[in-house]
């Protein structure tokens, strides 16, 4: 699911063209956002306004006020096709917040530490170097958090995931085989 920040009011013709599950509105003194989530369409919305007398309904029903957008996608053909051979490269990727060596998220922490456990050899990448790798590694794997493990090619999961397959055995069977292959 991919969460798009827009700089303005919703509006219909944003609703019927994006399958749209929720919208919200936050509003500050002089500052309108609206967050959609489009499940189906990992797209990056961008937009400005200048009129902060809009009111917007719930569920993209409609809106006071039309406003224009561009609608483009950071996983570029280019983008797919370099991290198609990252994480094929390796039989173990994790794309994380910092390096092995120096983790700098709790969850990317734990993730090196589990695959430390079982003497893995791995491949980390720090997203945190390259802005365009991190929105578009969103898209390609469709799983909007960090740190993303990648076995043998295939996306396995975030943290929560690699936790939970730890703790019942799962994530230990996973590896074995892919050391073997």
């Amino acid at each position: 699911m991919m969460s798009c920040v827009l700089g303005f009011e919703t509006t219909a013709a944003i609703a019927s063209s994006f399958p749209v599950s929720s919208v919200t509105k936050t509003t500050s003194t002089n500052t309108h956002s609206t967050l959609l989530h489009c499940p189906t369409r990992p797209l990056t919305f961008t937009s400005s306004s200048s009129s902060s007398s809009s009111r917007t309904i719930l569920n993209g029903s409609s809106s006071t006020r039309l406003a224009s957008i561009r609608c483009f996608s950071v996983l570029t053909p280019e983008l797919k096709t370099t991290l198609d051979k990252v994480v094929t490269s390796h039989k173990v990727v994790l794309f994380m917040k910092g390096t092995k060596d120096f983790p700098q998220c709790g969850f990317s922490n734990t993730v090196v530490q589990i695959l430390r456990s079982f003497n893995v050899p791995f491949e980390t990448i720090n997203i945190l170097e390259n802005e365009i790798l991190r929105q578009g590694l969103k898209q390609y794997s469709n799983w909007p958090t960090f740190p993303q493990l990648y076995i043998e090619g295939e996306f396995f999961g975030g943290c929560d995931i690699t936790v939970e397959a730890y703790k019942n055995g799962q994530l230990q069977e996973i590896l074995e085989k892919a050391m073997c292959s």
